[in-house]
């Protein structure tokens, strides 16, 4: 499925099916287009997807786009090379609005993908698991990094944000809960949506962040 593809029928009928709250969603939704957002950024590599990702822990969506402009503008255009971010001052990092902790994590990931032991093609033939573990060896990249990896860098099909706020406020909403669900509470509602979950998840956020707008 590409990035202008409207959500996979296939997939978008299994969910419809398989939850009738999901299937609330689905319909509010027709020309639903789940990596839509991806066309508004500059083109991402397996290491550009990761500066994303690191860069947009606890922060909002609007932040972390501030952040990849102000890096994009600090290296030319566009976002650094593993390579660039080495050298590059680790205050040039700092100015762009990182932390300390988010320039030292993509730091130890950029030394990865220099010495070989992370790259586009071995990460597209890693299977979910063994990604995950590659990744959470790194300080400072947890389940919540990884698993948005996996669906934003490689569009992988069932991949669950479990410990997001944003989806786990829209699952409260939606089914009416009285509580904010635990990780555990939130597999045992999207299992389910299996093999689809990566879907679900997008839909979900789609009408948590219309929900926000409004």
């Amino acid at each position: 499925m590409t990035a202008e593809a409207i959500a996979d029928p296939t997939a978008r009928e299994y969910l419809r099916n398989a939850d009738p709250v999901l299937a609330r969603v689905i319909d509010e939704h027709p020309d639903f287009r789940p990596r839509a957002w991806i066309d508004e950024l500059p083109g991402l590599d397996a290491f550009g997807t990761l500066i994303l990702q690191v860069a947009g822990q606890r922060l909002s969506v609007r932040a972390t786009r501030t952040i990849l402009s102000r890096l994009t503008e600090r290296f030319g255009g566009h976002l650094p090379s593993p390579a660039e971010l080495l050298a590059a001052d680790p205050q040039v990092l700092r100015a762009s609005g990182l932390s300390t902790r988010k320039g030292a994590t993509l730091r130890a990931l950029a030394q990865r993908f220099v010495d070989g032991r992370l790259s586009d093609d071995a990460l597209a033939q890693m299977t979910d698991e063994e990604i995950e573990a590659a990744l959470t060896e790194v300080s400072g990249i947890g389940p919540w990094t990884a698993h948005g990896f996996l669906i934003f860098a490689l569009d992988r099909p069932d991949v669950l944000l479990s410990g997001d706020l944003a989806l786990r406020h829209a699952v409260q909403r939606l089914y009416e809960l009285d509580h904010l669900p635990t990780a555990h509470e939130m597999d045992e509602v999207a299992q389910s949506w299996r093999p689809y979950r990566s879907l679900a998840v997008s839909y979900l956020f789609a009408s948590e962040f219309e929900r926000g707008a409004s």
